[in-house]
C-alpha cells in the first residue's frame, strides 16, 4: 500500500462545489497513514513549523492568525496537512494563494484535496513536492526545504504569467471583465467573451499592428519616421562595415553609439565610442546580433523609459547606471556580485525589474564600457573609486509627474507615428521636466510588447496603473465584454430545454452559440460531439468570435470534474435534481448533488434571473441560498403549488399549467401565453413527458424579455 497515494488531479477551471475560483481537487489515498493525526507523531508538528514558519498566517478552521499550528499541535490528519503545505509551497514560489478544503469521501481513508491554483503545473509540481516533505516528516527525515522551494520557483518561472500579464488580469477582475488563459505556458489572454472579446498576449493587444511592430523593429526607420514628425531623434545613419562606420562617426561627431539596426533590450548596443578601435570593434559584435548596424550621436543623460498606452502617457521611470564602488581588496567580479547582483530587484525572474549581471559569460558592451575605464573584471579598483559597470538603466525611480507636456506630446505622437496601441519609449536626457530640444535629449527608441515590471516595482515612487490603462482601453467606461450567457443543469430534459430555448431565441437576431450534450451549434452550424455539456463545449462557445448570447448545458460530471465553463450567467435554469448521478467523482448524498446542480444559481448576476422547478423541493429551496443574489422565476405544471403562491405574495414571477394553458404572472396579476395544444414538439404524445422542459425554456425566454407573442410563435414552430 502507497502511503499519500495522488490517484486522480482534477482542475475545476470554473466555478465548482467548493468556490467560485479555480482549483485543484486530488483524491489522495491516505495509505497506513489514515489514523494518524498529528499529535501522535513524536517531533512532527514542530518539524513542520519549523519547515514552514510562514504558516503561521494560515488561519485554517479556527479562524484566527496561527490556527492551522493550533490544529497541528491538537492533532488534524495528513489530508488536512498536505492542503496546507502545497498552499504555502505555491505561495513561497511566488503564485501566492490561501483557499482550500480536505474532506473524507465516502470511501475510508480516501480524501479530496482542494486547493486554490494561479497555474496549473505550479500547483501539481507543489502537491508533489508537498507529499515528499510529508513522506519525511512522518518517516523522522530531514528535507531540504530550501532547494524544495527554488525548485517550485523554477516551475514558477517557466509556466506562471509574468508581472505585466497579472496587472492586467487584475485590473480586469478589479472592473469584473472575465478572463481565460488560452494555453498553459503562454501569456495570451481572452478578455471578455464571444464577439465582445478581446485578447494580450503580455503587453501586447490584438489590435498591436504587424505593420507597427516591424517599424519599431527597424530602427533606422522609426529614426526617419519621427524625425520627419518633428520629434528630436539623435542624428545617425545605417552603415555597411567597420570602415563605414568610423566613417559615419566622424560626421556625425563624437562621442557615438553603435548598435544593431533592430536592437531590444539593449543587446549589442555600444554607447559613448570614440576610438575608430572602439568603433570598429562595437561593429563587429552588434553586426553580430542583429540585421544591420547602426551609428549615431551620443545623448547624454540619464535613460528614461515612458509607457504610452492609448496614445496617453501613462508612466514614465528614470534609470540609474549601474555602479561599484571599489574597496581595494575584490575584483570588479566580486563587486559586481555583492554590490549588484545581492539587490532583491536584480533576478531571473519576470518579477525582477532589473536583471542579474553575469559574471560568468560578460557581456559585450560591459567589457567596452570597463575597457574605456582602463578595466578589466578581474581587476581590483582601489579603495572608494566608483566603477561604472552599464549605463543602461536600472529603471528605478518614478517620475511621471515630472514630464513636461512637450515630452509628453513628442512620446505620444512617437507612439501613434508608429502606429502602436502600447508602446514603450526610451528617451535620453537630463532632466524630464524641461523640453528635450532645450537640453540635447531625444527619443532613442520605441518598443512593442514592453515590460511594465518596472512600472509596477519601483525602488522611488509610487506604483502606476498601468494594467488598469490597458484594461480601460481595451473596454472603455460602461463594458465588461460580456455576452449573456443562459446556463441549463438538471438530472432530466437539460438538452430539450436548451434546444427549445435556441429555437426561441433565433428571434433575436443575434448570433447563437450553443452547447448541449449532443453538440455544438454556432448560428446555424451545428457540429455534432459527445462533450458538448462539458467544459470544453462552453468554452467553445465563449470563444467563437461571433457568439452573441450563449446557452449552455451543464451536465453533472463536468461540474464535479471540470467546474463550469463561465463565471458568471445571466439567466441559470435548474430542471431538476435525482439520484441517477449519484456515485460519480464520490457524489455519493442528495446534499451533495444539490451542491453541484446549485453552481449554476450561485453564479448569476444580481441583475440576472435563476428560474427554478417549484415541484422539485430540493431545486426550490436554491432559491434560499445565501449566494443567490439574483432573481427568482419559479415554474410549476400546476397551479397551486404553495411555493409559488408564497412567491407571488412577494411580487414575484413564475409560470405554470392552468386550464390547459401556459400562464405567465407577477405578483397577483396573470396572463394567458397560450394553450398547451399550441406547442409543437418533434414527436406527438411527448409534451406530458416535456412539460417541465417547455416551462424552463418559456420561464428562461420571458426573463431574458422575450415577447409574449415572440415565445408563442417559437413554440408553434418548433416541431
Amino acid at each position: 500500500m502507497t502511503d499519500l497515494d495522488i490517484r486522480e488531479i482534477h482542475f475545476l477551471r470554473g466555478p465548482n462545489i467548493w468556490t467560485n475560483d479555480p482549483v485543484m481537487e486530488a483524491w489522495v489515498d491516505l495509505g497506513s497513514l489514515k489514523d494518524t493525526s498529528s499529535d501522535i507523531v513524536p517531533g512532527f508538528s514542530e518539524q513542520i513549523k519549523k519547515w514552514f514558519p510562514g504558516m503561521i498566517e494560515h488561519r485554517c478552521s479556527i479562524g484566527e492568525r496561527g490556527g492551522f499550528f493550533q490544529r497541528l499541535d491538537t492533532g488534524t490528519w495528513p489530508g488536512h496537512i498536505l492542503e496546507h503545505v502545497t498552499l504555502e509551497l505555491q505561495t513561497l514560489a511566488g503564485n501566492t494563494v490561501g483557499f482550500g478544503k480536505a474532506r473524507e469521501t465516502c470511501v475510508e481513508g480516501l480524501y479530496k484535496v482542494v486547493i486554490e491554483y494561479l497555474d496549473e503545473n505550479v500547483a501539481e509540481a507543489c502537491l508533489h513536492e508537498a507529499r515528499e516533505i510529508l513522506l519525511a516528516g512522518y518517516a523522522g527525515k530531514d528535507y531540504d526545504i530550501e532547494d524544495a522551494v527554488a525548485r517550485m520557483k523554477r516551475v514558477v518561472d517557466r509556466n506562471a504569467l509574468g508581472p505585466s500579464t497579472n496587472s492586467i488580469i487584475a485590473a480586469a477582475q478589479q472592473r469584473g471583465i472575465p478572463f481565460r488563459r488560452l494555453r498553459e505556458g503562454r501569456s495570451l489572454v481572452q478578455f471578455g467573451q464571444g464577439a465582445n472579446q478581446r485578447r494580450i498576449w503580455t503587453a501586447e493587444t490584438d489590435r498591436t499592428g504587424a505593420i507597427a511592430e516591424h517599424i519599431v523593429q527597424d530602427k533606422d526607420l522609426t529614426r526617419q519616421l519621427l524625425k520627419k514628425a518633428g520629434v528630436p531623434v539623435p542624428e545617425g545613419r545605417v552603415v555597411a562595415n567597420p570602415e563605414d562606420a568610423w566613417e559615419a562617426a566622424e560626421d556625425i561627431g563624437f562621442p557615438v553609439v553603435v548598435k544593431p539596426q533592430d536592437a531590444n533590450h539593449g543587446r549589442g548596443v555600444f554607447i559613448n565610442l570614440t576610438t575608430r578601435e572602439q568603433i570598429e570593434s562595437a561593429f563587429q559584435t552588434a553586426a553580430n546580433e542583429g540585421e544591420g548596424v547602426m551609428v549615431e550621436r551620443f545623448i547624454p543623460g540619464n535613460d528614461h523609459r515612458l509607457l504610452v498606452v492609448g496614445g496617453q502617457l501613462i508612466a514614465a521611470s528614470r534609470g540609474d547606471h549601474a555602479v561599484v564602488v571599489g574597496n581595494g581588496t575584490d575584483t570588479i567580479a566580486t563587486l559586481v556580485e555583492n554590490q549588484l547582483n545581492t539587490n532583491p530587484l536584480r533576478g531571473t525572474s519576470d518579477y525582477c525589474p532589473w536583471s542579474k549581471i553575469d559574471t560568468e559569460e560578460w557581456d559585450a558592451a560591459i567589457l567596452s564600457e570597463l575597457d574605456k575605464q582602463d578595466y578589466q573584471p578581474d581587476s581590483i579598483p582601489k579603495d572608494g573609486v566608483r566603477v561604472l559597470i552599464s549605463r543602461f538603466a536600472n529603471w528605478s525611480t518614478e517620475v511621471t509627474g515630472l514630464v513636461h507636456p512637450r515630452n509628453r506630446d513628442h512620446v505620444t505622437i512617437a507612439a501613434q507615428v508608429a502606429g502602436l496601441d502600447i508602446c514603450g519609449i526610451d528617451v535620453v536626457c537630463t532632466d524630464i521636466s524641461k523640453p528635450l530640444e532645450e537640453q540635447g535629449g531625444a527619443v532613442v527608441e520605441l518598443n512593442a510588447s514592453p515590460g511594465l515590471v518596472m512600472h509596477l516595482r519601483p525602488a522611488t515612487g509610487e506604483v502606476r496603473p498601468v494594467g488598469e490603462a490597458i484594461i480601460d482601453m481595451m473596454f472603455p467606461a460602461g463594458k465588461n465584454g460580456r455576452i449573456p450567457v443562459i446556463g441549463v443543469t438538471g438530472t432530466h430534459g437539460k438538452t430539450t430545454t436548451v434546444k427549445l430555448l435556441a429555437h426561441l431565441m433565433k428571434a433575436t437576431g443575434k448570433f447563437l452559440g450553443v452547447c448541449h450534450s449532443e453538440g455544438l451549434q454556432f448560428g446555424e452550424r451545428f457540429a455534432a460531439t459527445k462533450t458538448g455539456d462539458r467544459t470544453s463545449g462552453t468554452r467553445g462557445v465563449l470563444l467563437h468570435p461571433w457568439t452573441e448570447l450563449a446557452i449552455c448545458e451543464s451536465s453533472a460530471e463536468s461540474i464535479i470534474l471540470e467546474g463550469l465553463g463561465y463565471d458568471r450567467c445571466q439567466i441559470g435554469v435548474v430542471l431538476n435534481v435525482g439520484t441517477e448521478h449519484l456515485g460519480l467523482g464520490y457524489t455519493d448524498t442528495m446534499e451533495k448533488m444539490v451542491k453541484v446542480k446549485r453552481c449554476v444559481v450561485d453564479v448569476v448576476l444580481p441583475e440576472g434571473v435563476a428560474v427554478l422547478n417549484a415541484d422539485d423541493a430540493l431545486v426550490a429551496e436554491m432559491a434560499e441560498s445565501e449566494h443567490c443574489l439574483a432573481s427568482v422565476m419559479f415554474f410549476s405544471h400546476v397551479a397551486d403549488n404553495p411555493i409559488i403562491a408564497a412567491h407571488r405574495e412577494k411580487g414575484g414571477k413564475a409560470l405554470f399549467v392552468k386550464e390547459d394553458s401556459i400562464v405567465l404572472a407577477e405578483g397577483d396579476k396573470e396572463r394567458v401565453l397560450c394553450a398547451l395544444s399550441a406547442v409543437a414538439l418533434p414527436h406527438t404524445g411527448h409534451l406530458a413527458f416535456n412539460l417541465q422542459n417547455v416551462l424552463a425554456a418559456v420561464g428562461a425566454a420571458w426573463a431574458y424579455g422575450l415577447p409574449d407573442q415572440t415565445i408563442v410563435e417559437g413554440l408553434g414552430s418548433y416541431a
